[in-house]
């Protein structure tokens, strides 16, 4: 995020309420995605949790045999996400990224939801190069028109599901299977969301 004053507040929500975020329960679509995202990668693939939160998507992939490494702006996140078994997480924000073509997979479950709209293209331009060729890439975002702070303080970028299709098509990636659904959070709304899965 480059307003750097609201991702400080939301990351600042986050270190307080990282216990309860790990209490809420993973629905029945995100699971569901995980497990499909998995099926699509080869076997012992290298992933990145992209915001990877308390870890529990991150740990799920370590069970299902890849190579997991996780990162957070969240200190309190990491904490949490380095607890679990073979989740190799560190604290550092969206564009610390830097890397080429050194993962097989990429998850990003409703993280780059915080960042800027006008920050969007370069953060899947940086995931597309840490991305192996034909690696594949999941994204979760809440469905909506422009920004909005949440009841708890978190800032948010909402997408149409075209919009979001053109930025991973702009970033070069090809969207091969979506799923919308309403989904509640942590502030305890309920929400419209899409999740995309596309090839690098």
């Amino acid at each position: 995020m480059s307003d750097t004053k609201d991702r400080d507040e939301t990351l600042a929500v986050y270190n307080a309420k990282a216990s309860e975020y790990a209490g809420l329960t993973v629905n029945k679509s995100d699971h569901e995605s995980l497990v499909a995202f998995v099926a699509d990668l080869p076997a012992n693939s290298h992933v990145l949790d992209f915001g990877c939160g308390p870890g529990h998507f991150a740990a799920e992939m370590v069970r299902r045999g890849c190579k997991v490494d996780a990162f957070d702006g969240s200190a309190e996140m990491v904490t949490l996400a380095a607890q679990h078994t073979g989740v190799n997480a560190w604290q550092a924000y969206f564009e610390d990224l830097d890397a080429n073509e050194a993962y097989d997979g990429v998850w990003a479950s409703f993280s780059l939801l915080h960042a800027p709209r006008e920050d969007l293209p370069a953060h899947l331009a940086r995931i597309k190069r840490v991305l192996k060729p034909a690696g594949v890439f999941h994204i979760g975002m809440k469905l909506g028109d422009g920004a909005a702070r949440d009841t708890i303080g978190r800032q948010y970028t909402y997408v149409t599901e075209d919009e979001l299709m053109q930025l991973l098509q702009d970033a070069g990636f090809t969207p091969y299977l979506t799923q919308k659904g309403r989904g509640r959070g942590l502030s305890g709304s309920v929400d419209p969301f899409i999740l995309v899965r596309s090839h690098a």
